[in-house]
C-alpha cells in the first residue's frame, strides 16, 4: 500500500488512529482554550496560503523643531512600554470525515474499521497563524513530504488562525479526488501533522520547493534529511494535552464547508473539530500523527 504523492490521486488507507500524549487536564480546559482564539464572527476570505510579504512602512519626515534651553532631557516612565508576550498555547483540531452513500461528507471514529472502497478526508484548524508540514510513512519506511506540494497554493503551506484546511481538497475536479481511497492492498501508514510558528529549517517552501522539484533528479517528491527528520520527531515527545469528541455520523455542515472552500475563518459557534491537541505555552510547534492501518 502506497500513498500517492500527489494529494489529489487516489490514496489507499484503512483504520486510522490518532495519537497524542495526553495530560490530565479537563477537556473542557482543552477545547475552551482552543475555541476561544475563534473569532465572534467569520473573518473575510483568504484565497492564497503563503506567508505575507513584509511591507516596509517609510519613515515620516518631521520638521526641525528649535531646542528649547528649558526643557529638561527626559522622558515619562510611561512613553515606553513592555512588549506584550504572546502566552497562548499553540493547537491544532483534527476532524476524519467518510463519504457516506448519499455522497456526504459526515464525522467518523478515527478508531473505526474501514474497508475497501471506504472514502476519508482529513479537515484541519489551527488556533494561530504558522506553517503546516504534512510527511508520510509506509510500513516505517523513509518519510516524504505531502504537503506542501509544488502544485498546490504554489508551495506555499502558510495557514491562517481558524481557516479550515482539509486533504485532499472537495475542490477537486473529479470525485475519486476528493477521498483518501480505500484499496485492497495492505501496509501500514502514518501521517505525521506540523505545525510551527517558524518555517522549519532544512524544508524548502514556496519557490524553494518549486526550483527544487524543477531541478531535482528524480524530481519530486522531496525526502527530509535524516538530521531533519530526526529533529521533527524529537518534537514528538512533548506531551500534548487533548480532547476528543464522542459525536459521531453527522454530517458536514454547509458552515463548514463554505469556510474550507472559500477560506474563511470559523466563528466560535461554529461546530468544533473532533480531537483538539494542545502543546504547553513555552512550544512553538506541534507534531502530531494519524496512523492508518489496513487489516
Amino acid at each position: 500500500m502506497r500513498f500517492s504523492i500527489f494529494l489529489f490521486a487516489s490514496l489507499c488507507v484503512f483504520a486510522a488512529v490518532i495519537a497524542a500524549v495526553p495530560l490530565p487536564q479537563d477537556q473542557e480546559d482543552v477545547r475552551g482554550a482552543f475555541l476561544t482564539s475563534r473569532p465572534k464572527e467569520k473573518t473575510a476570505p483568504s484565497t492564497v496560503r503563503t506567508r505575507p510579504k513584509p511591507v516596509p512602512s517609510p519613515t515620516p519626515r518631521r520638521s526641525p523643531t528649535p531646542a528649547d534651553p528649558n526643557r529638561q532631557n527626559t522622558k515619562p516612565k510611561d512613553v515606553i512600554k513592555p512588549a506584550k508576550i504572546n502566552t497562548q498555547r499553540i493547537g491544532i483540531g483534527l476532524t476524519l470525515f467518510s463519504r457516506d452513500t448519499n455522497g456526504l461528507a459526515v464525522r467518523v471514529d478515527p478508531a473505526r474499521i474501514f474497508h475497501k472502497g471506504d472514502r476519508v478526508r482529513v479537515l484541519l484548524e489551527s488556533n494561530s497563524d504558522g506553517y503546516l508540514y504534512i510527511f508520510n510513512t509506509t510500513d516505517n519506511g523513509l518519510p516524504v513530504m505531502l504537503y506542501p506540494n509544488p502544485e498546490l497554493d504554489q508551495a506555499g503551506n502558510y495557514i491562517r488562525s481558524h481557516v479550515p484546511f482539509e486533504i485532499p481538497s472537495s475542490l477537486a475536479a473529479e470525485e475519486r479526488l476528493r477521498w483518501l481511497v480505500f484499496d485492497e492492498h495492505g501496509g501500514d501508514e502514518r501521517l505525521y501533522f506540523v505545525f510551527s510558528h517558524e518555517p522549519l529549517a532544512g524544508v524548502p517552501i514556496e519557490d524553494d520547493l518549486i526550483s527544487y522539484c524543477r531541478d531535482a533528479k528524480p524530481a519530486c517528491p522531496w525526502h527530509p534529511a535524516t538530521e531533519v527528520w530526526n529533529q521533527i520527531k524529537s518534537q514528538m515527545d512533548q506531551l500534548l494535552q487533548t480532547d476528543k469528541s464522542e459525536r459521531y455520523g453527522k454530517a458536514q455542515t454547509d458552515v463548514e464547508h463554505e469556510a474550507t472552500t472559500r477560506g474563511i475563518g470559523l466563528a466560535k459557534e461554529d461546530p468544533p473539530p473532533s480531537l483538539i491537541l494542545m502543546a504547553s505555552s513555552t512550544s512553538s510547534i506541534l507534531v502530531t500523527w494519524m496512523d492508518l492501518v489496513h487489516q
